[in-house]
């Protein structure tokens, strides 16, 4: 049996969601200055990626998001990687997550009466493999067949490896999106579609959020949820507003911590945002969110501020 959305929200009301993957890897002494970026480390160092979704679960996540938003079969052999060595790669970083949750449950979540992690498999676009920031313009100027054929094998992979939830992440544009929508439809998969945003209400290649979110519930009813992450967190509150205007589907939002990214040297720059980010995700949960999380530059001690946050707002709730 998966796990699902529904049952946390039955159990938590509010579900959330992991931190970032490279930046955990990195304080654990991981090296991401390379194309492949944190898939790199789940080659040659998995027992990192395991303790990072160990760390998040410890934190209070109930949901994590796998090492996977990099791992492209494209972008693995373009590296040395063979075909089978690189689906195998893609598989295992399911794996690892289940691993780190049976550990992680056994040895504290379920005497804890935690909720049974959601595993959420991270499905980077097709500018990720690029790596050179095209995750934030869009615009690859590629047909529906070859962006098709550049994920089809991956989500299977993923979902046939038992992850919960397919999750498109970082979308800078509705055609990628309604593509990966098809390929989870033909597989009969759960999926989320999350967008990167350029500002409170467009997404990265410029198209009304709102717009792009309805089109994708008017072609594709059963996407179950639809979010945005890597994107400012001040952005956030309003887009919020733009998801849930377009549709009734749940929204979900993991943001960055506020810096700005530098896809030639791969670093993030800037002191990010004044507030701390447990007060933006309250305001989140104010404005509809029922998912929360974090992404680049967000690390453990987020989340924990993240699930505070809840505290704070379901004590709030109740009040009134």
């Amino acid at each position: 049996m998966r796990q699902t959305l529904k049952n946390i929200l039955e159990q938590n009301q509010i579900l959330v969601i992991d931190g970032s993957m490279g930046t955990a890897l990195e304080n654990l002494g991981a090296n991401l200055n390379n194309s492949l970026w944190t898939a790199r480390v789940l080659a040659d160092r998995p027992e990192l990626v395991k303790q990072v979704h160990l760390e998040y679960f410890r934190a209070g996540a109930d949901a994590g998001i796998t090492c996977s938003y990099q791992a492209s079969i494209p972008g693995l052999m373009a590296n040395g990687f063979s075909r089978q060595a690189a689906e195998d790669l893609i598989t295992r970083s399911v794996t690892l997550f289940q691993e780190a949750r049976q550990e992680w449950w056994d040895q504290e979540g379920k005497a804890a009466g935690r909720a049974w992690p959601l595993c959420l498999a991270g499905v980077g676009p097709y500018g990720a493999y690029l790596a050179d920031g095209s995750e934030y313009r869009g615009h690859y100027g590629l047909s529906d067949r070859e962006l098709y054929d550049f994920h089809k094998r991956r989500a299977q992979l993923l979902w046939e490896a038992g992850a919960d939830v397919l999750l498109f992440e970082t979308q800078p544009g509705l055609q990628e999106a309604l593509v990966e929508a098809r390929i989870a439809r033909e597989l009969g998969a759960t999926f989320w579609i999350s967008f990167s945003c350029r500002d409170g209400l467009h997404n990265c290649e410029g198209t009304p959020l709102r717009e792009a979110a309805a089109e994708v519930v008017r072609q594709f009813p059963e996407v179950e949820a639809l979010g945005v992450n890597c994107t400012k967190p001040e952005y956030i509150g309003s887009l919020i507003g733009e998801l849930k205007a377009a549709s009734d589907r749940p929204v979900f939002v993991y943001p960055n911590s506020g810096e700005e990214y530098d896809p030639v040297t791969k670093t993030w720059h800037g002191v990010g945002t004044d507030r701390k980010f447990g007060d933006y995700a309250l305001e989140y949960m104010e404005a509809g969110a029922v998912a929360v999380g974090g992404c680049c530059t967000t690390v453990a001690e987020h989340i924990r501020q993240v699930v505070q946050a809840r505290e704070r707002f379901l004590g709030e709730t109740h009040e009134r």
